[in-house]
């Protein structure tokens, strides 16, 4: 039977039941979306076409169905879901204008993964956004724009125009499947869409009816509600942010799930964006329930594998720190675990840390050697929080990945000389002179009298001051690693080049009101590497001594070499 195409008013919906199946997305749209659906409706005006009694239409995208159910009306949505749905939402939102028993009997949508779906639309309430799960979300969220569209055209603006030229004038392009496999017809029409990504259409894969023929409607129904529901969990958890950047440092990636995909495909073509999902495609030709269970209990595995590593605590450390200085890939590691014990995996991630940590001098690491010093604040965190027995905290490496972490010095060094806000730098450093001997005393006279402008004074001035807080530390020691640490760039923004006691009063700030300071951080501006009493506003010859035999003491192990 040929398939039919033809131009339906989405008042001629009303007539229909449609089915939304399993491997369709939720409901995705945004307030983008829907306002610019509304506008084009509202700015289009219908036109009498010559000689005739019909007029010019607005013309809505295609919406794709396979009759569902032989004579009922009922078609199986395969494309044009989400333009269905807000259709849905604008007819449900001008049917509050009449009483009951005069609104217009609108279409009925029925989801097969969220059965509940079809009575939240029958009852839904401008007034509430409901987050209870993430269709229902962004279908509340779409209401909630309609309805705001309409409240801000209250004046000299008629409704009901509006509804009948979106109920008359609005016509879908009705394309009608008589005989092919709505899946196929699914990926055939979608694969060359942006917005429909290598997951979903390998979603649409894994829920084919035909890849379960033999089992009764009931076990199939079962079966694909399964997988939908574990796909959906596993996509749930590598939202969380900890686990997705212990894993990976993309910050971009939507459909999370993907990333397994992309490990599991062998015949990556980087000049092909849907090399991953052509890939499972071969993998399904001539397939049968087997294959699809085979598969989907290798993507389980991978899942799972990863689960492992994050919820144990030295292995979550040490992977995301390989991982995060890209010494190996997830792929190399996964590949390298299935041949290892447990325990021998455990020595595979000492012996790659003790590799990349191979041929480092900490006595001769240098500010400029961002890289290797940068490895070495990173492990030396991590090191600290696994040696404490009582501490149970994770280093947040989605934190490190998205707040642009870096190296900074301990205390102030004279040639960062501020060039703009002097005067603030200056009142910020002043307060901190020790003014109870005589140099001190001058110095501070000195700042309470100086020409900021005076490039010259200003100079003079600053390097006396850096020099009065670093007086303990030598000029060769400012761009040691034991004059440095990780810190964040909004708190490294917020001191600028500052002097020590001012980072520390801004860094202690910051650790009370929640931002994440690393534990070696921490512990230095805290002075715990000073012996009692400390001399709270200097960072000393004997503080950087001791934070160094700390490094040293906390990293041997992976700085000892086999030449």
């Amino acid at each position: 039977m040929e398939n039919l195409l033809e131009l339906k008013t989405v008042s001629e919906l009303n007539q229909y039941s449609f089915f939304v199946p399993s491997y369709q997305r939720g409901y995705k749209w945004t307030k983008k979306e829907v306002n610019d659906l509304l506008n084009d409706i509202n700015e289009f005006k219908p036109r009498v076409i010559d000689n005739s009694d019909e007029k010019t239409w607005y013309c809505l995208q295609p919406i794709v169905v396979k009759e569902f159910k032989s004579n009922s009306k009922t078609f199986e949505v395969i494309d044009g879901q989400q333009r269905l749905t807000t259709i849905y939402l604008i007819l449900h939102y001008l049917n509050q204008d009449f009483v009951e028993s005069r609104r217009e009997k609108l279409f009925y949508l029925e989801y097969q993964t969220r059965r509940e779906t079809s009575k939240f639309l029958e009852e839904l309430d401008e007034t509430i956004l409901n987050d209870s799960n993430s269709d229902f979300f962004h279908i509340s969220q779409a209401y909630q724009t309609i309805s705001k569209w309409f409240d801000e055209r209250r004046v000299n603006f008629d409704k009901q125009e509006f509804g009948s030229k979106f109920k008359y004038n609005s016509k879908v392009i009705w394309y009608e499947s008589k005989s092919e496999n709505p899946i196929s017809i699914f990926t055939r029409i979608n694969i060359g869409k942006i917005p429909l990504t290598n997951s979903e259409l390998i979603k649409a894969l894994f829920l084919n009816s035909s890849n379960f023929m033999g089992a009764n409607p009931e076990q199939l129904r079962l079966k694909q509600l399964e997988i939908s529901t574990e796909w959906d969990s596993i996509e749930h958890s590598l939202q969380n942010d900890r686990l997705w950047y212990f894993l990976t440092g993309d910050r971009t990636q939507i459909n999370r799930i993907e990333f397994i995909f992309n490990l599991m495909n062998e015949e990556k073509d980087n000049k092909d964006p849907y090399s991953t999902f052509r890939y499972f495609s071969g993998l399904f030709k001539n397939s049968n329930q087997k294959t699809i269970e085979v598969n989907w209990k290798t993507i389980k595995g991978y899942y799972q594998r990863f689960s492992e590593w994050y919820s144990q605590r030295v292995w979550y450390h040490k992977i995301g720190f390989l991982i995060t200085v890209d010494e190996i890939t997830i792929e190399q590691l996964y590949k390298e675990s299935n041949n290892l014990t447990k325990k021998d995996f455990g020595e595979y991630l000492d012996n790659l840390i003790t590799t990349t940590m191979k041929n480092i001098e900490l006595e001769n690491l240098q500010y400029l050697d961002k890289k290797e010093v940068r490895k070495v604040l990173i492990l030396y965190n991590i090191l600290t929080m696994l040696n404490s027995p009582d501490d149970n905290s994770y280093f947040p490496f989605n934190l490190f990945k998205t707040e642009s972490w870096d190296i900074e010095h301990i205390t102030s060094i004279k040639d960062a000389i501020p060039d703009k806000n002097r005067s603030h730098w200056l009142n910020d450093a002043k307060v901190f002179i020790d003014v109870s001997d005589k140099d001190g005393d001058y110095l501070k006279q000195r700042a309470e009298e100086c020409n900021v402008n005076d490039e010259d004074e200003f100079k003079s001035l600053f390097q006396d001051i850096v020099s009065h807080f670093n007086s303990e530390l030598g000029d060769d020691a400012i761009n040691d690693i034991s004059n440095l640490t990780l810190l964040d760039s909004e708190t490294n923004r917020g001191y600028k080049n500052a002097v020590f006691p001012l980072k520390r009063k801004t860094i202690i700030n910051r650790d009370k009101s929640g931002v994440f300071i690393p534990i070696c951080t921490k512990n230095v501006f805290l002075k715990y590497f000073s012996e009692y009493p400390p001399k709270i506003s200097f960072w000393t010859e004997e503080d950087r001594e001791n934070y160094e035999s700390d490094l040293y003491s906390v990293l041997d192990k992976y700085l000892t070499t086999n030449d």
